[in-house]
């Protein structure tokens, strides 16, 4: 369970792995994901190593499977997905599988040439049926078909008298329906009048053989009259990808054709089912083992991957690996290396060795299905560098409680909690749904994130008691509106004065008014009280400081057990205390003056309460002649300047005195070593100007920052009040509208506007509030307690994968 604090402690080994069983036993180790290999060869190029021709026939059979895969989504095929890891094929199964997904995929694209030539063929006699029946439809719309066959001439009107016919020639086909204007315009310019076109939209969309895409096509005709114009027209046809078709000249012959064309595509159409069929069968039993394929030749991929990082000794009978692994799990790794062995059939065990090293090991932290969502918010601001303190733990209570204090709301809470409870109980069934939907895989990895989020602010909801902008009169409230004894007006309140007003002011210093507090949270009748917002206003920002201030001084005090693990008694004294000094004496002794004028000061002396933020402006400026701010306590301005002085030493000393005693110290340890005989000072280099200059950034940032993360916990205050505001407004546009009307109509009213005020919540206030609260509870952990909790904590280092089939 310590190990959940600090990531795992690590250890270099060597592991011996013979030839026969050394596939076997990085597929055991890659199954329990507890190892991460080094590579041996950085100096060797990827195609000259080892098993360079077992990763590039793996690479081909995963191409092979992204082809069926595609075709099976283009069928709109479901994949099946039982969630089934299946295991990994030995390295003598390769051919079987090669030559699985080689038959599969040529007889895949021996049915897709097959069909595309017949979609082709197809395609072609549907067009050439449209056209034997456009045209037949054009001749017959003529008053003398037999005429415009076989005598129709283009008079020439200065040949007008011209006793001899001419016969006029036509050509048809088809054309895309969107090119038919310009293609009109180019005939007639072209060929300068003299062609006449008539042309007809097909109804139905037609299925293109190549691309599968449906596109809308016209029937066109062209008479014109030479074969100058006849090379002219059937240029332009080609230049606009227009299909020509022969089109006999006399009606008996047109419909014979039509006759036999029509045979023909029944006959096609029959080929073409049966296509289909056997490719659907075909791609229904691929779709059933596909993704168990997947797996397999990623896996066996990965294997080689990480066999061509070993070593090779020179019997060729031994591989020579070494690995980064937890120190607790040393036991799993040797089972696996056992198990690996005994599959392979080899009677020589595998060994590991640990070794000695002085490089810095990987970070790795080990999770599972509740704390995963937590350290992923942590390993997304920065992996922390070895064994120092993991924040992840403490996150699971401060982030959704920030959040909350945002949030709060009891009802949204509780929609929120039943959303999560939904993902939490089904999780099993969603995980095996694969969802592509990135937007909800993203929440349902977050679901337990989800689930304390609203738990959190059900109880935020219950202290602010704000349930859909409305508070609960549970307990009943502390305030009495009983007639009494106003001395303000200088007689007893009646009931007229109570109904005859519409806004009373109630005096807790007066006798009956107030009876004691709320039992939990604010008292139900600031609900309706006309100063509401100002009350909040005073309460929610100093509760935003108290909060803040303790959440900084928490993660900077997790930073003294990273000094002491790492034995640095330096960074304690002129680091640690004077940081939390300066920001106790400072920061701290604000959260006492909330507290102590909270306690000091009741109703009859709350007039003459100061200003808490003047207080603390003066006490920076050492101002306490100012007449309008009374001192709250006797010796206020002692302690006061002492906290100041106490809190600007303090920059000294993380500032020079820390670079001075680190010089002397680095200086100390060279000379030590000189006189012990060494050589190389132990690669000591020490260069104050750098150090001096590190200091002063740090120090700098850490001190102007304890001033702007104290402000920027202001959030806190503001959201809240955002969320309750917008509730508020949500219920009184949109709800209120139709509670007002108390008639049988209003009861259908009220459900319609139901639906509305539901839908309204659920996107404006639960998501797009929710997220809102959600980034600014993620910011002030990235930026402000991350950044407190070490020295060194959440500096990008050795991000790495413990798993070879992720």
């Amino acid at each position: 369970m310590g190990e959940l604090f600090r990531s795992e402690e690590m250890t270099l080994a060597q592991l011996f792995l013979q030839s026969e069983a050394a596939y076997c036993c990085v597929s055991e180790l890659g199954e329990i994901g507890l190892v991460q290999f080094r590579d041996l060869n950085p100096d060797v190029n990827s195609f000259q190593r080892k098993f360079v021709n077992e990763v590039r026939r793996c690479e081909e059979m995963d191409r092979k499977l992204r082809f069926v895969e595609k075709e099976i989504k283009k069928a709109n095929i479901p994949i099946v997905d039982t969630g089934e890891n299946p295991e990994v094929p030995f390295p003598r199964d390769m051919i079987d599988l090669e030559a699985t997904f080689e038959k599969l995929e040529n007889e895949l694209k021996e049915i897709n040439t097959n069909q595309e030539a017949l979609k082709k063929n197809f395609l072609e006699l549907t067009e050439l049926k449209h056209i034997l029946r456009r045209t037949q439809q054009f001749f017959d719309e003529m008053e003398d078909p037999s005429l415009l066959e076989e005598s129709s001439t283009l008079l020439d009107p200065n040949e007008v008298n011209r006793p001899a016919p001419l016969r006029l020639g036509f050509v048809a086909g088809v054309i895309g329906r969107e090119r038919i204007p310009t293609f009109e315009r180019m005939l007639w310019r072209v060929c300068r009048g003299n062609v006449f076109l008539r042309q007809a939209d097909i109804e139905d969309p037609l299925e293109d053989p190549t691309t599968g895409d449906h596109v809308n096509k016209s029937v066109f005709i062209i008479f014109f009259q030479g074969d100058q114009l006849k090379n002219r027209v059937k240029k332009i046809c080609e230049g606009f990808r227009a299909t020509l078709y022969p089109c006999p000249e006399t009606p008996q012959e047109r419909k014979e054709m039509l006759a036999g064309v029509n045979a023909r595509i029944d006959d096609l159409q029959m080929v073409l089912n049966q296509t289909e069929d056997h490719r659907q069968r075909v791609l229904q039993a691929a779709a059933k083992t596909v993704r168990v394929w997947f797996i397999k030749v990623r896996k066996m991929k990965a294997i080689y991957h990480t066999l061509n990082l070993c070593n090779i000794d020179v019997t060729q009978k031994c591989l020579i690996a070494e690995v980064w692994c937890p120190v607790s799990d040393l036991d799993s790794i040797q089972f696996a290396l056992r198990r690996g062995t005994e599959k392979s059939g080899s009677t020589v065990p595998s060994i590991l060795h640990r070794m000695q090293t002085k490089q810095t090991p990987p970070t790795y932290n080990k999770t599972n299905k509740f704390t995963t969502g937590f350290q992923n918010i942590v390993d997304a601001y920065g992996i922390g560098t070895y064994r120092e303190m993991n924040p992840a733990p403490y996150t699971i209570i401060t982030f959704p409680f920030l959040f909350a204090v945002m949030f709060g709301d009891l009802g949204h809470g509780l929609l929120m909690t039943f959303a999560a409870i939904y993902l939490v109980v089904r999780e099993k069934r969603l995980m095996a749904q694969k969802n592509d939907n990135e937007i909800f895989n993203m929440m349902f990895s977050g679901r337990y994130i989800i689930l304390l989020m609203g738990i959190f602010s059900i109880y935020t909801g219950i202290i602010y008691n704000d349930c859909f902008s409305k508070s609960l009169n549970v307990f009943g409230s502390g305030w009495s509106v009983r007639p009494m004894f106003n001395p303000r007006v200088g007689g007893n309140w009646t009931a007229d004065t109570l109904t005859g007003n519409t806004a009373l002011q109630l005096d807790p210093a007066v006798n009956g008014v107030f009876n004691g507090p709320y039992p939990i949270g604010i008292d139900p009748i600031w609900n309706i009280a006309v100063n509401k917002l100002t009350f909040l206003n005073s309460f929610k920002m100093k509760m935003s400081v108290i909060l803040g201030v303790i959440h900084m001084v928490f993660g900077v005090s997790l930073s003294l057990f990273n000094h002491l693990y790492f034995q640095k008694p330096l960074n304690i004294y002129l680091g640690f205390i004077p940081e939390i000094i300066f920001l106790c004496s400072l920061f701290g002794y604000l959260i006492v003056l909330i507290f102590y004028k909270w306690v000091a000061y009741d109703a009859t002396m709350s007039k003459d309460a100061p200003s808490i933020l003047i207080t603390f402006i003066n006490m920076f400026l050492f101002n306490y002649s100012d007449p309008t701010v009374k001192p709250l306590y006797k010796g206020q301005m002692i302690l006061q300047s002492f906290l100041v002085i106490l809190a600007l030493a303090c920059v000294p000393c993380m500032l020079i005195v820390k670079t001075l005693v680190l010089r002397r110290h680095r200086l100390a340890s060279a000379v030590t070593q000189w006189d012990n005989g060494a050589q190389n000072f132990g690669g000591i280099t020490f260069n104050f100007a750098d150090m001096a200059v590190h200091q002063a950034i740090h120090t700098i940032e850490y001190c102007l920052g304890c001033i702007s993360n104290t402000a920027s916990y202001l959030r806190l205050w503001a959201l809240s009040l955002a969320h309750a505001q917008l509730s508020e407004v949500l219920w009184t546009m949109v709800m209120h509208i139709g509670l007002s009307n108390r008639s049988i109509g209003g009861f259908v009213g009220v459900t319609i506007i139901f639906f509305f005020f539901a839908v309204l919540t659920i996107a404006i206030l639960l998501i797009m509030e929710g997220l809102s609260a959600f980034l600014h509870a993620l910011r002030l952990h990235w930026n402000v307690f991350f950044c407190d909790t070490g020295a060194d904590v959440m500096i990008k280092k050795n991000i790495e994968v413990f798993t070879i089939f992720s």
